[in-house]
């Protein structure tokens, strides 16, 4: 079913869909919400990081058996903070991006109605969930603490695409938000990119997690451009990397709409 929906998706260039539904066990980030826990919640936060440290690369390992390639691009960034762009094909997505890039080290921006009410929004936000709110004090907030964790050498990841697509294996054209944020904090960009196998139910087999070569802004663009510059070039890393690891060329299927300049 969901690759039916995946497919018309497709075909009608609505890449940013959010097909899933978001429930309503969720509320607005407001003024209230800590984007910085407190002591209790850093103490739990470290217990939970330690928890998937230790058991979530052998889950991922057993369960899909994956492997991670390019940790060299990791290492040349020399323990500066940086943001991460990930495709967004999983539930689990952030468990596999921690596994690449340090679990202790990693943290990830989310749609609104990721902040859930109750004990799961608490336990998302203590460990490393940074939900966006159209609130002006939440998003104040958000941005300090989003500067905090960048000069402290963390890294945030977004998922660019802006919508999550369970188990589709091309690269979608990217939002450009993620790189306006590392021109504005004078951070690179981590492309990170996951292929993988499909078994006969379409679940995940053989998968790849590769992390691929940083992009820094040309500081010889205008300050405006040097974002698109950014996405321009981390969407032309991902397109490499879908060609190199399934050996064909990225095509999409035929545009359907009846006006295909109206919506990009």
């Amino acid at each position: 079913m969901r690759e039916g929906i995946q497919r018309v998706l497709e075909q009608n260039r609505r890449f940013d869909y959010d097909y899933i539904p978001f429930g309503d066990t969720w509320v607005i980030p407001d003024e209230r919400t800590a984007y910085r826990p407190d002591l209790f919640g850093r103490i739990a936060g470290g217990f939970f990081r330690t928890v998937e440290c230790l058991f979530g690369p052998l889950i991922i390992k057993l369960v899909y058996g994956a492997k991670l390639v390019g940790r060299e691009n990791l290492k040349a960034l020399g323990g500066k903070g940086a943001i991460t762009v990930c495709n967004h094909f999983s539930f689990l997505d952030t468990l596999f991006l921690r596994h690449a890039v340090g679990h202790y080290r990693s943290y990830c921006t989310a749609a609104p109605w990721n902040n859930k009410r109750g004990l799961a929004g608490w336990f998302l936000r203590v460990s490393g969930v940074l939900p966006f709110s159209p609130n002006l004090i939440a998003t104040r907030n958000l941005w300090q603490e989003m500067e905090r964790l960048l000069s402290d050498g963390k890294y945030i990841n977004f998922y660019p695409e802006q919508a999550m697509w369970v188990n589709y294996r091309k690269p979608r054209p990217m939002k450009e938000g993620a790189f306006r944020f590392a021109v504005k904090y004078g951070v690179p960009v981590l492309p990170v990119f996951c292929t993988f196998d499909k078994g006969r139910r379409g679940n995940i087999r053989r998968m790849r997690i590769h992390i691929l070569p940083a992009i820094y802004a040309d500081e010889s663009l205008p300050k405006g451009a040097r974002a698109q510059r950014m996405l321009e070039q981390a969407q032309e890393s991902w397109r490499t990397c879908y060609e190199r690891a399934y050996g064909i060329p990225l095509t999409y299927l035929d545009d359907v709409r009846k006006n295909p300049h109206r919506r990009k």
